[in-house]
């Protein structure tokens, strides 16, 4: 594929693929704006993929790169590799059970020895569950499925009684979920670490601190994502460069246990979901795809040519390419509807015409809006992003922060992302644990 005028293709329409269409915009072996195939939301699967088909044959791209989880569980890149032959930034649809089955990954990780995995138990049916609930005393409760982010619920957040967790689970049975996961409760705080992967090599990106609950003071329900910030030295405030080190082995045995398991080369993004806890690293989740807000922290710092970087997953070199992230702090704030995420308002005018144009320290990624003319209406979802990106974390934060008050209509923001306040609390919560244990496990 060694060419200057390289032809890219994007499955997805969100924040996570306005940045990558970004970073493909910004190569200079990319001449025309990359195609969007499918926005996969609009359409049932199977009509969906009958559209990427037809769109592929068209357009011919010289390969396409899948955005959300949805087209990867559908088998999308079988269809585009097996019938096109055209290469795809995603794995096969066995390969992406890493993220559609939390069973799958609990499995994986267990049969293979993998370090970090909890105290866990599938169960396919409520005989057992009730036992194993009042065993654990704290627990999680997950659908072995995808439920964009919003599918797990933890007792004394969402489930106040074994009563309570009994009913989610039979009513996620009822949903047609396969199986439900129910793991150990885990103290501690969570990061994230995404991995480009060949198949073969592995080559990690920025850590990443996401806020999953829509509420400032990390209340309220679980979202997909109401923002993310990274620091300039590409760690975070309560982490230490084991923790880091830790991580990106694990990412490398799951790569490695997956082509034991399938024989299949794993080509595209991992992304670890952890928890640094008082024992360690322990893995929370994966996912098959980038995730979405700390793909607009990561790739807004991205130096390397993404083409090149996609060239090298397909050709299975990344171990030859250097990949390179600028040394600023970043600060993601998603505006999103009110009544997010369980009641969205949809349908209804934003208006932004006050939003600071781009610069070197600010980017903005449009999401779930529709343009009409010169309008953005809601869609139900997460609007737009902004990253403020500066020299330290005060300075992207309140880049992004000025950024966000200017939007106009029924939205709301979490205002304390990027912080100091809200990132004292978690070295303080770190610390807390670390005095229960005895030992160092954050950075003064």
């Amino acid at each position: 594929m060694t060419k200057d005028n390289v032809k890219p293709a994007i499955i997805g329409k969100d924040g996570r693929t306005s940045a990558i269409e970004r970073c493909l915009r910004e190569s200079v072996r990319v001449k025309r704006p990359p195609v969007t195939l499918s926005d996969w939301k609009c359409e049932p699967p199977e009509r969906a993929r009958e559209t990427v088909l037809r769109r592929a044959r068209e357009e011919n791209p010289d390969f396409v790169i899948i955005g959300p989880e949805e087209p990867l569980k559908e088998g999308i890149v079988d269809d585009l590799q097996g019938e096109l032959g055209i290469p795809c930034i995603g794995p096969t649809k066995s390969l992406a059970r890493l993220e559609s089955s939390k069973a799958f990954t609990r499995e994986l990780l267990s049969e293979h020895r993998i370090s970090g995995n909890v105290e866990y138990q599938v169960f396919r049916n409520l005989d057992g569950v009730e036992k194993y609930l009042k065993k654990l005393g704290d627990y999680v409760v997950k659908p072995d499925g995808l439920t964009g982010g919003k599918g797990v619920k933890l007792s004394d957040a969402h489930l106040f009684s074994i009563q309570d967790a009994l009913n989610y689970c039979q009513e996620l049975f009822r949903q047609k979920h396969d199986a439900v996961v129910i793991e150990e409760k885990l103290q501690g705080e969570e990061f994230s670490l995404q991995s480009f992967c060949d198949g073969t090599h592995v080559s990690h990106m920025v850590v990443v601190q996401d806020h999953k609950r829509a509420w400032e003071g990390d209340t309220g329900p679980n979202t997909g994502g109401m923002g993310s910030y990274s620091c300039e030295n590409h760690s975070l405030p309560f982490l230490l460069p084991c923790h880091i080190e830790e991580a990106g082995a694990i990412n490398e045995a799951v790569a490695r246990a997956l082509f034991n398991k399938t024989r299949e080369k794993y080509k595209g993004i991992l992304y670890g979901g952890f928890m640094v806890t008082r024992g360690g690293i322990r893995v929370l989740e994966y996912n098959a795809r980038f995730g979405d807000p700390e793909t607009l922290n990561v790739l807004s710092l991205l130096k390397t040519d993404f083409v090149d970087i996609c060239e090298a997953i397909i050709e299975e070199k990344l171990d030859k390419l250097p990949i390179v992230f600028e040394r600023k702090a970043t600060v993601c704030k998603y505006i999103v509807p009110d009544g997010y995420p369980e009641n969205p308002v949809k349908g209804e005018r934003i208006d932004l015409s006050k939003v600071p144009e781009e610069s070197e320290k600010l980017r903005i990624y449009h999401a779930a809006v529709e343009k009409k003319g010169r309008e953005f209406y809601l869609s139900g979802s997460r609007a737009v992003a902004f990253v403020g990106i500066g020299k330290n974390l005060d300075e992207a934060q309140a880049t992004a922060e000025e950024a966000a008050v200017t939007v106009n209509g029924p939205v709301f923001h979490r205002r304390d992302i990027g912080t100091h306040e809200l990132i004292q609390h978690r070295i303080e919560h770190m610390r807390a644990l670390q005095a229960k244990e005895g030992t160092k496990t954050f950075v003064d």
